[in-house]
């Protein structure tokens, strides 16, 4: 096999190079991972959308170049780490979907109770009729 191409800068893509862009994938993935924990949604998106692209970058490069035994067992340590990351991010993406969806149902019952005892508008009723003053 040949070393690829990288689009980016035209140089070839050596195994040291596949193994830093795996080193760098843990790295974001420790930062989605700190974002999950504090609950900054936001930037747990945005490190997602780095991420996402980064894997892509592999998916095209990686395959072309041959890595040796050790690069290939760097590069499981690294992939079990980001497992372990990722297990943790999607836990706290449960218990954060499972507290909004006590919050809408909460909001939902508050809204039908306050449909089911609000003060009705009385109907109008003309009562000039009730009082004529013609009638005894």
């Amino acid at each position: 096999m040949t070393d690829a191409t990288d689009a980016r800068d035209g140089k070839a893509v050596s195994p040291e190079r596949v193994l830093v862009a795996y080193e760098l994938l843990l790295t974001r993935s420790l930062r989605m991972l700190a974002s999950a924990r504090a609950q900054d949604w936001d930037a747990l998106v945005d490190e997602q959308t780095r991420y996402v692209m980064e894997v892509e970058w592999l998916a095209r490069h990686e395959q072309s170049v041959a890595l040796p035994l050790d690069a290939v067992e760097r590069k499981a340590v690294l992939l079990a780490r980001m497992l372990e990351n990722e297990r943790e991010v999607r836990a706290c993406l449960t218990a954060r979907r499972d507290e909004l969806g006590q919050l809408l149902g909460t909001s939902m019952r508050q809204r039908e109770l306050g449909r089911a005892y609000r003060p009705r508008r009385p109907l109008p009723v003309d009562i000039h009729p009730l009082f004529d003053p013609d009638k005894p």
